[in-house]
């Protein structure tokens, strides 16, 4: 594939991405049906000469404070102009200034947000000076100030307001940029020999873009309710129709004629609700990107020329033997286009004191397997069983409620990364000793005698020092062993372990694999690890199932597969997974040897 290739792939991945959210918005309640209504109000705006029933400063005396009526829908106002018509032309001045407001802040606040969160620097510190002394300078004064010196000039009154809402896109922007900036991805590319202006305009900007937008939809309400704050304290030509004037001259009449007051604030009220409802959607849209798949469309495209495949797998205990047994589990996830099949009919068992190890690359399912097992799968995602079994006991149709419960209690999870599964924000004690409370109901000093008992289990001699300190504290194999006391506090009967040693250096992968194995002898639990790894499952698995693809291709007791396995990509894993050395059983024997 060649660079241009490449390039345009990323281009249309990047429009499908922004089609995807434009889609979403205009499926949700709160997207399509204000943008209608706005939609609506700006082509008032732009066709009010041809929908205005009369000239919007034609006098007609006779119709001075007329109440609604035939000639004048919406009635006359003090002056006898017609309501109606100047409610029309003022939608076509409140969106104009509304613009200028949003163009000048756009102009200046984000080019200068993203310059100063990808360069840095002094003009990074002058210029976060100078956002910080805009916010501080009273608004209202300036506006009075530039009115007076510019006779009120409408345009120019709204350039100084976008001024003002410079900060707001400056602080986004920078905040945006400086998040990205020193991304993998964003060295990659300077390091390819991209020049910094195409960085920030192919990588920087998509990280920036869809907080500008909602910030848009924000400032433009803002922006009219601060035109129409100007207009109601008499700045502005009386004879350009607007909103603001409009109000003003029904405040004074308020007690009289409350009508000409009603008119103009209830189409600024809707104008800015129906913005700020669509900023709030789009800040939801943003922030949770999870596809969502109507039932009829999933159904429809459950073609006959797409056959489900066969399960694969078959279990080695009857259920009241197992501590977990899986039967013809299939896990699908909704995407754009409808859902996707990742795992094809699994089915697996592990029992009590046994080791089981599912191996496979990235990608074959082997983690949505244990996910579906812990109901921990994402919301695009959904797995279907002909049954589950923990520990004996059906749970094929218990609620989610109910399958939570076995989690700390009869299931017990060792995850990969643990410093990304530990909360930076309390100390590892906390951790330790609120689950073991709010789980099984213990005092804070039973919960905390326990925790450091757990901690010395798993090899930790100092465990008050452990429990004093914060995540970022301790080494990641620390951080490991803490995951691990914390699966195991709750005697599990099944003991879940997801790529345990992946983050890990060698030596601390060997101590953790050695600890995982005396656990699982020590507590009689059942133990199910994930990995990618034969050498993994050559040192502490009992039995070994092989994933590809969302399907069992093997599996079988770890020393007859090694043996002979049968299928081809069984033997790519082993040679890609061993070398030449000893394994730990043959060094155990050298060891013993040696010291006898």
């Amino acid at each position: 594939m060649t660079t241009t290739d490449i390039r345009v792939a990323f281009d249309r991945a990047a429009q499908k991405r922004r089609s995807s959210l434009f889609r979403r918005f205009l499926r949700h309640p709160g997207g399509y049906i204000p943008l209608a209504i706005f939609v609506l109000i700006v082509l008032v705006g732009v066709f009010a000469p041809l929908l205005a029933p009369m000239d919007p400063n034609f006098v007609d005396l006779a119709a001075a404070k007329a109440p609604p009526g035939p000639e004048h829908l919406l009635g006359g106002d003090s002056t006898g102009r017609d309501i109606l018509s100047r409610l029309i032309y003022g939608t076509r001045t409140t969106l104009w200034g509304a613009l200028i407001t949003i163009v000048t802040a756009l102009v200046i606040g984000v080019p200068s947000g993203v310059a100063a969160g990808y360069f840095g620097g002094t003009f990074d510190r002058v210029a976060t000076w100078i956002s910080d002394a805009l916010q501080s300078i009273p608004g209202m004064i300036i506006l009075l100030v530039v009115a007076a010196g510019s006779r009120n000039n409408f345009e120019l009154l709204m350039a100084t307001v976008g001024v003002f809402m410079v900060p707001g896109y400056f602080r986004i922007a920078r905040s945006q940029t400086l998040a990205v900036r020193n991304e993998p991805y964003i060295d990659a590319a300077r390091v390819s020999g991209l020049s910094d202006g195409r960085i920030i305009f192919r990588h920087v900007i998509r990280a920036v873009y869809p907080p500008v937008i909602i910030q848009t939809a924000l400032t433009a309400g803002i922006a009219m309710g601060m035109q129409a704050g100007l207009q109601f304290l008499g700045i502005g030509d009386s004879n350009v129709p607007s909103w603001g004037a409009m109000m003003l001259e029904g405040f004074r009449l308020m007690l009289t004629y409350p009508l000409m007051l009603l008119w103009p604030s209830a189409a600024l009220g809707l104008t800015i609700a129906v913005l700020a409802i669509m900023g709030s959607t789009l800040a939801e849209l943003v922030q949770v990107r999870t596809p969502r798949v109507s039932r009829r469309r999933a159904d429809a495209e459950a073609t006959p020329t797409a056959p489900r495949r066969a399960a694969t797998g078959h279990a080695q205990h009857a259920p009241e033997d197992s501590a977990l047994r899986v039967e013809n589990l299939r896990v699908v996830h909704a995407t754009p286009t409808g859902e996707t099949e990742v795992v094809h009919g699994v089915t697996l068992d592990v029992a009590p004191g046994e080791v089981v190890g599912i191996v496979g690359e990235s990608g074959s399912g082997k983690s949505q397997t244990v996910f579906s097992v812990l109901d921990l799968l994402p919301a695009t995602g959904r797995a279907v069983a002909d049954a589950i079994w923990v520990r004996g006991t059906d749970v094929t149709k218990a609620t989610p409620k109910q399958r939570q419960a076995l989690l700390g209690r009869e299931i017990g999870y060792v995850p990969q990364e643990p410093m990304s599964n530990l909360d930076p924000s309390y100390t590892i004690g906390s951790q330790l000793v609120e689950p073991l409370r709010r789980t099984h109901g213990l005092r804070r000093s039973e919960a905390e005698a326990q925790a450091r008992a757990m901690l010395v289990r798993v090899g930790l001699t100092d465990p008050d020092r452990v429990m004093r300190s914060y995540p970022h504290q301790v080494s990641g194999g620390m951080a490991q062993r803490v995951l691990i006391a914390g699966a195991i506090a709750g005697k599990p009967s099944l003991l879940v372990a997801d790529e345990p040693t992946t983050a890990l250096d060698v030596t601390a992968q060997a101590e953790v694999l050695e600890l995982l194995r005396e656990l699982q002898a020590e507590y009689g639990m059942a133990l199910l690890i994930v990995t990618h790894n034969f050498g993994v499952v050559a040192d502490i698995c009992d039995r070994v199932i092989v994933m590809r693809g969302g399907d069992i291709v093997e599996s079988g007791p770890v020393d007859s597969l090694f043996a002979a396995p049968t299928e081809e990509y069984t033997r790519q894993l082993i040679a890609a997974s061993l070398d030449d050395a000893e394994g730990r059983a043959a060094l155990d024997r050298t060891r013993i040897e040696a010291n006898a």
